[in-house]
């Protein structure tokens, strides 16, 4: 295989790599969020998380195979280690970025199930007590 393939399987391999951990890592802490933002309904948190888990790979895996497409192809091994250098950037930016949108939606949840959660007092309260 010519260091060019080689160059792109690493870029692959380790983008792939750091989806999957930043994806379990949300998965994981992002379930507390979502338990407070669905009033401790863990079916539907789970469900919630599960599905934006889904979305989170959709979006990222999709982003790194084509963007694997941008740039000059490297011809020797300097150019390798630079190419590999832009291309992991430019991923850890867009993960950051999918990181911050989530963590911007799951506090929006959270605060809304607040919301819902003291306009409406759990059952056998009575209201002005």
């Amino acid at each position: 295989m010519t260091t060019a393939v080689w160059i792109y399987l690493s870029y692959t391999l380790v983008s792939v790599l750091m989806t999957a951990w930043v994806a379990r890592t949300l998965h994981k802490n992002g379930r507390i969020f979502l338990l407070e933002a669905f009033n401790d309904n863990e079916e539907m948190a789970d469900s919630v998380n599960h599905l934006l888990v889904v979305g989170f790979y959709l979006i990222n895996l999709g982003f790194i195979f084509l963007f694997l497409h941008y740039g000059t192809k490297p011809a020797n091994l300097e150019e390798g280690v630079e190419y590999i250098a832009t291309k992991l950037g430019v991923v850890l930016l867009a993960l950051g970025g999918m990181h911050f949108f989530n963590m911007f939606n799951f506090d929006r949840m959270r605060k809304k199930g607040r919301r819902a959660s003291l306009n409406h007092p759990p059952a056998g309260m009575a209201s002005g007590s």
